[in-house]
């Protein structure tokens, strides 16, 4: 027998936390059975990282930043990286169930709502609502009214905010019914932590989220009527906080994302423009509120929605999802007369009860709030500022100022409506990695009913987690320190629910990249262009750089190449004059970090970034990681690290090459990305041929010529075949007229004429259009010239036919472009 003293096993995480989370802790409360499932599971993360917390979370947090998830706070220009906390929240089959009912019967209540308000009107008739409630929201569409969807539905995605209380309750914090934000985040959150955690999910015997989507997709789609219908989703734009949860979601689900001016209404139909002509949408997936729809039929000041879409929702040309006007449910006005509507339309007492909600609206109420206004949280009636609360959040009474207490109690007095009373909410904690430590956080869960393709509800056995960075009251957006975690629904053995998803039957064989609106084609033209310029200006930097002149000298003292490099970045708009007169390596380093001009490196990727945002739910993983990484600090004066930096850049724009060579499929979004990459590096090698070979009899021909050849990366094929250094002539050919190489400008037209000659034509007589044409002419052109002819005025008239041509693609394949956007790519060109 072994005389070595007995080692006591280390203290697990939950254990250690067991006493911090006690007393309304959702671990803490847990029945053994879903205990022992958060042991299994803690210990399973712990053995992934060797016991280290913080490990961990930097290791969910690199798989969260694989998957591109991102988020703007309000007033951020700049994206940040998801926030997902790597302990999930993990509920009981059981517990949830009841929640699942809760739910369920929430929506229906709210379809049952909707449909009184827009239709008989029954319950502010009948004295159950006042009619203030209503009529007072700025989210009522009275034009709405006696308009009901031709299936008869009004809601088909649904959402709750819930909370749990420090007994275990479940109560309805908010109804959404406008837009179920976060539903888009459930799903990656649930992404990255399968990629985190591996097997962990099913050994936790945890439900999948994929069941909910299809069935949510296929009751969209069985709402439309018609085989194989069009589902797109209309987004805000890229500017939007939650746009790249909207881009993730149009991908997963396989929808077409457009913007208002995608779309244009014809015969009461609506349809997307597209580089193929207009094609059908049968349903909408609105992100924007109503009022912003039909700047014809409400707002006339909005820029995101349809003229005369009013028209086709309301004869039936186009689904809506959900129905116009139904946000007037959302209100914490409604929310106070809930309990009372759920009897008197559905029967039955609330399954989730509301927070308790007072309106100020009615005498007994204001007087009860303005008493116990230390006891409860203010917030407006309507969802929009007022005075006294600055924004839609609710203020706890008991932290108010004097002052400011008087200013609102007046205020309260003066336009009561306007205000409700709400109990302070207590939320229930749950685990969570905080600085290396698992410590409780308060928690809210926003849940997520969608209706199948038979009308019945499915609820999403899962989540939108939000876990709160201090003990404020909760709110409805992700916050600065608050974090996000995945929602584990788990059953005591695996079940149905783990076996995959129910598809509706197989889905027909298809091929392409589906269709291509002509804002995204837009958008990968200038994606392909704003690359393409910022590998040639980097180009040129490395070539400046690697030259043998003193960095600290100016291009003026410099015979041979350098002032003819230094004009090129100063044509393109990569350096101002100013700076063309200081040193090599301030010249360098400001072509590098320019950010005002418009082909400074820095300002092209910022632009490539901007552009590519807009076509998220396109770009592959890997690519969209590489598009979004930082440039490389610049050291400005310091010319071999700026040297470095320009061959890092380097690799990247070929690794970006490469994906796009590799992995894209061969669509006409590949087809407009390499049109547009192709007709910037044709203008580009006209430009340096001009300014390279122009005079070359009376400065240094051989180091203008080798200069060009390194720039259009023909250097080894030109020593492979000629014998001598570089003569104008022979440089000439390879660089412009040799069909073989890739970095040719022959080549560039080629492939543009290929690229258009793919794409659909709007012509039913078979006569190539306009892009077509003008691409062919000039490489007939071309293909007809020699070496000697392509003097510094020929190159200057080729570059004007492909400024043409350019024009050409954009007014047959693209939207007209706002004046700001024109007038930047116009300083561009």
């Amino acid at each position: 027998m072994s005389t070595r003293p007995e080692v006591a096993p280390p203290l697990g995480w939950l254990d250690d936390y067991a006493a911090k989370g006690s007393g309304g802790d959702l671990y803490g409360d847990a029945s053994p059975v879903v205990a022992e499932c958060w042991h299994k599971v803690a210990s399973g993360l712990a053995a992934l990282t060797d016991g280290d917390p913080s490990a961990l979370q930097d290791a969910t947090a690199r798989h969260a930043a694989d998957l591109g998830l991102a988020f703007r706070l309000t007033g951020d220009e700049d994206e940040r990286s998801w926030p997902l906390n790597a302990i999930p929240l993990i509920v009981g089959a059981d517990e949830w169930a009841e929640v699942e009912r809760g739910l369920v019967q929430r929506a229906e209540l709210m379809e049952s709502l909707a449909a009184d308000i827009y239709g008989p009107q029954k319950l502010v008739k009948d004295g159950q609502l006042p009619a203030a409630v209503v009529a007072g929201s700025p989210f009522f569409a009275r034009k709405m009214i006696g308009r009901s969807p031709p299936g008869g539905r009004f809601i088909h995605v649904y959402a709750a905010d819930l909370a749990r209380g420090p007994g275990g309750q479940w109560r309805v914090l908010q109804d959404r019914v406008r837009v179920a934000g976060g539903v888009g985040y459930a799903l990656e959150n649930r992404l990255a932590m399968s990629r985190a955690v591996g097997n962990l999910l099913a050994d936790a015997h945890a439900r999948r989220l994929s069941d909910f989507f299809s069935q949510m997709q296929a009751g969209m789609a069985a709402a439309c009527r018609r085989e194989n219908p069009r589902i797109a989703l209309l987004t805000p734009g890229r500017f939007n906080q939650t746009y790249a949860e909207q881009a993730h979601l149009a991908r997963y689900l396989g929808l077409p994302l457009v913007e208002g001016r995608d779309l244009t209404v014809l015969d009461d139909r609506l349809y997307v423009g597209t580089i193929a002509g207009p094609k059908r949408v049968d349903a909408l997936w609105r992100w924007i509120d109503t009022t912003a729809l039909d700047p014809l039929s409400f707002d006339a000041k909005s820029q995101l929605g349809v003229s005369n879409l009013f028209d086709a929702w309301a004869g039936g040309g186009v689904e809506m999802v959900n129905w116009p006007g139904v946000e007037v449910l959302e209100s914490a006005a409604f929310a106070a007369f809930m309990p009372r509507l759920c009897r008197v339309l559905l029967g039955e007492a609330p399954i989730l009860p509301n927070v308790a909600t007072w309106w100020c609206g009615q005498a007994v109420e204001s007087s009860t709030v303005a008493a116990r206004l230390d006891e409860l949280a203010l917030l407006p009636a309507f969802g929009q500022p007022i005075e006294g609360l600055e924004s839609r959040d609710p203020v706890a009474g008991a932290e108010l100022s004097t002052a400011r207490r008087a200013a609102i109690i007046d205020a309260l007095w003066r336009r009561p409506m306007d205000y409700c009373g709400q109990e302070i909410v207590r939320l229930s904690t749950t685990p969570a990695i905080i600085d290396g430590e698992i410590v409780p956080r308060p928690f809210t869960v926003r849940a997520f009913v969608a209706r199948g393709p038979d009308g019945g509800w499915s609820v999403m056995p899962g989540g939108f987690v939000r876990l709160s960075s201090n003990s404020a009251l909760p709110t409805s957006l992700m916050g600065a320190g608050d974090l996000s975690a995945d929602l584990w629904i788990v059953d005591e053995k695996p079940t149905s629910h783990h076996l995959g998803s129910r598809v509706a039957g197989e889905p027909p064989i298809s091929r392409g990249g589906g269709i291509l609106a002509s804002q995204a084609a837009d958008n990968l033209f200038w994606f392909g262009r704003y690359n393409e310029r910022a590998e040639t200006m980097v180009r040129i930097v490395r070539a400046i750089l690697a030259s043998p002149a003193e960095s600290d000298s100016s291009p003026s003292e410099e015979g041979g190449v350098l002032p003819r490099l230094t004009a090129l970045l100063l044509h393109w708009g990569a350096i101002s004059p100013e700076t063309a007169k200081l040193s090599v390596a301030k010249i360098c380093a400001r072509a590098l970090t320019e950010t005002r001009l418009p082909s400074g490196v820095a300002s092209l990727m910022r632009r490539r970034q901007q552009v590519g945002m807009a076509l998220r739910e396109r770009l592959a993983r890997d690519f969209w990681r590489i598009v979004s990484r930082p440039m490389p600090s610049i050291k400005v004066d310091q010319p071999q690290s700026m040297l470095t930096n320009t061959r890092w850049l380097t690799e990247h724009f070929s690794a970006l090459a490469g994906l796009i060579s590799e992995n894209m499929v061969r669509s006409a979004a590949w087809h407009f990305l390499e049109i547009g990459q192709r007709l910037e590096r044709a203008q580009a090698i006209c430009r340096m041929a001009r300014q390279l070979t122009a005079g070359t009899a009376d400065g240094d021909p051989v180091a203008a010529l080798g200069l060009l050849l390194d720039l259009c990366d023909s250097q080894i094929i030109y020593r492979s075949r000629y014998l001598t250094g570089p003569v104008a002539n022979p440089v000439r050919d390879l660089v412009l007229l040799d069909p073989d190489n890739p970095r040719a400008l022959v080549f560039q037209v080629d492939e543009i004429v290929d690229h258009l000659a793919a794409l659909p034509s709007l012509r039913d007589d078979n006569i190539p259009e306009a892009p077509l044409r003008a691409a062919r002419a000039l490489l007939g052109e071309l293909q007809a010239a020699t070496a000697s002819e392509m003097t510094p005025e020929r190159l200057e008239g080729i570059e004007d036919q492909l400024l043409g041509l350019s024009d050409a693609i954009s007014a047959r394949y693209f939207l007209q472009l706002d004046s700001e956007e024109a007038e930047r790519r116009s300083r561009l060109l």
